[in-house]
């Protein structure tokens, strides 16, 4: 009897074991929260190492699992190679940005215990998001995630700007959420199915009606606001400018990260056989995207809103990779370029808002690009790091960025999409100048301000990531490794 107790048991664990990191994250953020209410006082940084903790804890989890495939709740949530990538990269995010917000929350005044809680929360949902495999899973998820992004937007609750940030996240994000609902709808009254794998099977048998059409384009509307790429980007100079500086590096890393992971599933596990329309799309977002931040950033004078607008531009150069992943393009060769393509997005934008966080004198925290004037005389390490992140997203060999947007041309070239390459080189060229101005300020201007001396959290996350930047060149074939792995198993 008790034997049998232990097998079930075990079996039941192991049936369950590949959602074990979402849970694992769920249930810590109930204990700290609990501790955090009965223990108010000074628990804002205690709770915030134990988050980081926790995140690399469900790490491990995703890095112990076997590389197989596995589907849990009749096929709404799988595990799979590509979704432990994209998970791996989120958690990063999130961990690098609770660990940029110790000193700027403590210095603002808003290290509070519920602030490292609500990204655990938020991550979590990202994670569930990851691995949906259904419409109605990740409707919820994608819910479940937002809620608390809401919250963050507006945390620093005593200032203006982010309290206006939070409202008009929340308001568009409601827009989006109500776009993808009513998208869903379509496909499931068309197709009479919510599952992508299902979907994917009318679709074969029956061909892309009209009303099916609309339901992918209505989709991929609320898809396109989650990953800001244009025309659905109004929000994202606007939020990225006012929430809490640490609050916009999770936006353009962990949850850029989740977004994209998102858009690639539901393309590729849902519309197989709809190559033809949703290709179209992808490739007018994309370029829409490009060309939006290669001159619209240009005038920008806050630093926050010019990486706000080079977001936009790099979720456009990611498309590329996405839309050349098709059965007669480069297949999964696309979708390895994009995953690629995240991973070195995410050092550079994580990196750069390090030096964002950096820019403090006192009390005084500084988003002007001016106030960098001549910075290389009073800090040249500081300078140097700077101008090598900007230089690689600028995509300047040998440099990481270079490569990353090497791969993504390259599977655009591979699939015959060669406009679309040169495009994407043209404007990558145009959007070299707003990096490039920044680093002329830095280095050929009168000095300004002196900023403040890094704190730790921020030299060692620039130092990790400016690192990768530079250096990425020297040994680049276990990034492109791992991502092929990814890429192969959604195909």
């Amino acid at each position: 009897m008790l034997l049998d107790t232990y097998s079930k048991a075990t079996t039941m664990l192991s049936y369950y074991a590949p959602i074990f990191p979402e849970l694992f994250i769920v249930l810590a953020s109930f204990v700290l929260l609990m501790w955090g209410v009965y223990h108010r006082r000074q628990t804002g940084f205690i709770i915030s190492v134990v988050s980081i903790l926790v995140l690399l804890g469900s790490a491990l989890l995703i890095a112990r699992h076997p590389p197989v495939s596995q589907e849990l709740f009749n096929g709404a949530f799988v595990d799979d190679r590509f979704g432990r990538f994209m998970k791996i990269l989120t958690l990063a995010g999130s961990a690098f940005t609770i660990l940029l917000s110790f000193d700027y929350m403590r210095r603002e005044r808003i290290l509070r215990f519920e602030y490292p809680i609500l990204i655990l929360l938020s991550t979590a949902g990202m994670m569930l998001t990851i691995s949906a495999n259904d419409l109605i899973s990740l409707y919820l998820a994608l819910e479940f995630q937002s809620l608390a992004l809401y919250v963050v937007a507006a945390f620093h609750r005593d200032h203006l700007r982010s309290t206006e940030a939070g409202l008009k996240y929340f308001v568009l994000g409601v827009l989006s959420s109500g776009l993808l609902l009513y998208g869903s709808s379509l496909v499931y009254g068309y197709t009479g199915a919510t599952s992508f794998a299902r979907i994917a099977e009318s679709v074969h048998l029956h061909g892309a009606s009209i009303g099916f059409i609309f339901g992918l384009v209505f989709i991929l509307a609320g898809l396109a606001f989650k990953i800001s790429a244009v025309p659905f980007h109004m929000w994202t100079p606007d939020v990225y400018e006012g929430a809490p500086t640490p609050v916009t590096v999770y936006f353009a890393s962990a949850a850029k990260m989740a977004a994209m992971a998102m858009v690639i599933r539901v393309i590729l596990g849902a519309f197989p056989d709809a190559t033809a329309q949703w290709q179209q799309i992808v490739i007018a977002i994309s370029i829409g995207s490009m060309a939006l931040a290669s001159f619209a950033a240009i005038g920008q004078t806050n630093i926050k809103r010019l990486l706000g607008y080079s977001s936009i531009g790099h979720v456009g150069y990611a498309l590329i990779g996405v839309a050349a992943a098709t059965p007669a393009g480069a297949g999964a060769e696309g979708i390895s370029s994009v995953l690629i393509y995240l991973a070195i997005y995410l050092a550079m934008t994580v990196g750069s808002f390090a030096c964002v966080l950096a820019m403090r004198q006192g009390n005084f925290m500084s988003e002007a690009i001016q106030d960098l004037a001549g910075i290389s005389k009073e800090q040249p390490l500081y300078a140097f790091l700077f101008a090598m992140l900007l230089f690689s997203l600028a995509g300047i060999p040998p440099l990481a960025g270079f490569f990353a947007k090497f791969y993504v041309f390259n599977a655009a070239m591979q699939a015959h999409l060669y406009w679309l390459a040169v495009v994407g080189v043209v404007l990558s060229v145009i959007g070299a100048y707003y990096y490039l101005r920044i680093v002329k300020i830095m280095y050929f201007e009168e000095p300004g301000l002196t900023f403040d001396p890094m704190p730790s959290s921020v030299q060692f996350t620039l130092g990790v990531t400016a690192g990768f930047a530079i250096l990425f060149f020297v040994y680049p074939s276990p990034l492109k490794a791992a991502a092929d792995a990814a890429s192969r198993s959604l195909f």
